[in-house]
């Protein structure tokens, strides 16, 4: 039975690359793909999937108007052999494309992968993320470290000096220019309002 796939990590993980292999494994065995990325990433001018090691790929983009499923049971009609849908960027999805996404593998029968941070540069999560977390068949992490050595878990925006971004849009395009991955340790060092967070209806304990 087709499932839906999160795999999920800190920036600068292989996300991309990763998905890209994965697409590359299903045409190697005579099986077509489908990939997604935000329309809104128009650095490399229509909408692609480009890794940190060269590999790139210009593929279908979604805003938050795209019918996912929708789209992908047309596409299925027009192909052959249509047997993955993989999703970059997958935390820019809306609650409803996320629903579409179940639709797509249970009604289908078109495995969906779909990779993507969980939160954004102020610990907060995406709508795309929280729902994948909450209604994928199978989550799976994709590691990677903080400057430190630890596992890094949280994304860090920077300003042009470098400096951390304390507020601001949730959703900013940008790549190792704008954003670095950290564990919690040094993110919540560099993040001022995360830390007010610990300290928010704060109240001394008496014992009792």
């Amino acid at each position: 039975m087709a499932k839906l796939y999160f795999y999920y990590s800190a920036m600068n993980a292989g996300k991309s690359t990763t998905l890209l292999q994965a697409s590359y494994n299903y045409i190697e065995r005579g099986m077509q793909t489908l990939l997604f990325a935000p329309a809104i990433d128009t650095r490399f001018g229509s909408a692609t999937i480009y890794s940190r090691i060269g590999m790139k790929k210009e593929v279908t983009g979604f805003t938050d108007k795209t019918n996912m499923y929708e789209y992908v049971k047309q596409k299925k009609s027009e192909m052959d052999n249509l047997r993955c849908v993989l999703i970059d960027e997958s935390h820019f999805l809306t609650k409803a494309q996320v629903a579409q996404l179940t639709q797509i593998t249970t009604t289908l029968g078109i495995a969906v992968l779909c990779y993507g941070l969980r939160t954004d540069f102020l610990g907060e999560p995406f709508p795309g993320s929280k729902y994948l977390l909450g209604w994928a068949d199978e989550i799976s992490e994709i590691k990677t470290i903080c400057h430190c050595g630890r596992k890094a878990t949280m994304n860090l925006r920077m300003d042009e000096n470098g400096r951390p971004v304390q507020e601001g849009n949730q959703i900013q395009v940008g790549g190792n220019e704008t954003y670095t991955s950290m564990c919690m340790h040094h993110f919540i060092k560099n993040v001022d309002v995360f830390k007010n967070y610990a300290t928010e209806n704060a109240f001394e304990y008496s014992g009792r």
